[in-house]
């Protein structure tokens, strides 16, 4: 969305209480400029089409899949969380909004990029064990997700969609700013389930993220991608 229509967008978004707030509506963390690995800022006409790009936001562990899928990305789907909550995802970003971020923590068992080796991706082309073209697919358990459509589940057993991530747009430099999530947040499982691993891949893994995000692609940050 462009800063004026995000702006209204915060202004109309009523927080509820209680577990309906913890997963289904809009949660703010701290402003943060997505900028390069050189510290140069990220425009988001300038975002390769199709290429698996990642950061790390909300937290400094929980890592996100930046994505130009080069075409507009549907705007307003209805989702809904594991807890059955529903939200709207309001579509993609940029000057022709196909600029989307999600979770790239897999909602079904938690996999996740690590330096290592990743089983999570973004996979523009078909496959034997992958039907779908342009879906981010976990080889883990085949959980495969479409990032035109809020990463909506198209198969296997994940319960919900990844959560997505808040972008701003400023339509006047093209800079790109994450600020929230949206949708089934897994990040108190996530840093239960992996805590001694995250913090020696980060050393304080829960830190807020703020001021900025480094964005680079998924090729520079993991040794091996596993395809499937």
């Amino acid at each position: 969305m462009e800063r004026r229509d995000f702006v209204k967008f915060c202004a109309a978004t009523v927080l509820v209480p209680g577990p309906v707030a913890a997963d289904s509506t809009p949660r703010f963390y701290a402003r943060a400029r997505l900028v390069n690995e050189e510290g140069a800022v990220v425009r988001a006409h300038d975002i390769p089409v199709n290429q698996n790009l990642i950061f790390h936001y909300p937290f400094a562990a929980t890592p996100c899949f930046l994505l130009n899928l080069g075409s507009p990305a549907a705007g307003r789907v209805t989702l809904k969380t594991a807890a059955n909550e529903p939200y709207e995802w309001k579509g993609g970003v940029g000057a022709t909004r196909s600029v989307v971020a999600y979770s790239a923590i897999c909602a079904h068992k938690l996999s996740y990029p690590t330096r290592d080796i990743s089983f999570i991706s973004f996979r523009a082309e078909k496959s034997a064990r992958n039907k779908h073209a342009a879906v981010i697919h976990c080889c883990s358990e085949h959980s495969q997700y479409d990032p035109a459509q809020g990463a909506r589940v198209v198969a296997g057993p994940a319960p919900q969609p990844l959560a997505a991530i808040l972008l701003e747009h400023d339509a006047a430099s093209d800079e790109l700013y994450a600020v929230g999530t949206l949708g089934g947040e897994m990040f108190n499982d996530f840093f239960q389930k992996y805590a001694f691993k995250l913090a020696m891949e980060h050393g304080a893994p829960k830190v807020a993220v703020s001021g900025s995000c480094v964005v680079r692609p998924l090729d520079n940050y993991c040794r091996q991608q596993v395809r499937c």
